[in-house]
């Protein structure tokens, strides 16, 4: 292996304060985002505030169902519902997410040096393998053998 592929990979460190809070908002984000009514809601939301009544429209569910799926999103902070006279616009609240993006891309670094190591690895095993094979092919026209 080549000299930086010797080089030790180790996951981030927890930074300091990372605890319970921050992991408890961690999984309450990515239960929130493992359904896939709740990403379309959140998805609307990215162009702009919307009711429920607005939020419901393209499901075909009863409004208690949405206002589920809403209930969720808000207990993880991914959404604010707000209160203008009649109307409860719900809006995107985008710090929870950023969270999420943080924590994930950390271990996308990890595993890209990782993947970067065994590229190195397998090119130099590439770049053994054709010396031996120019010798077995030399050896084998000497001696009158065919493939």
């Amino acid at each position: 292996m080549a000299a930086s592929a010797n080089k030790p990979i180790s996951l981030p460190s927890p930074s300091p304060g990372y605890g319970e809070q921050r992991m408890d908002r961690l999984s309450l984000t990515f239960s929130a985002l493992a359904d896939p009514t709740r990403r379309a809601i959140l998805a609307r939301l990215s162009s702009g505030p919307a009711s429920v009544n607005e939020l419901a429209a393209p499901f075909s569910m009863s409004l208690p169902a949405v206002s589920k799926h809403l209930k969720v999103l808000e207990r993880a902070q991914l959404i604010a519902r707000g209160k203008e006279a009649q109307w409860r616009p719900c809006a995107i609240k985008a710090a929870p997410l950023k969270e999420a993006t943080d924590w994930m891309e950390q271990y996308r670094q990890f595993w890209e040096a990782r993947f970067d190591r065994l590229d190195e690895y397998l090119k130099e095993l590439q770049a053994q393998e054709k010396p031996a094979r120019a010798t077995a092919a030399s050896s084998s026209k000497k001696h009158g053998k065919r493939k």
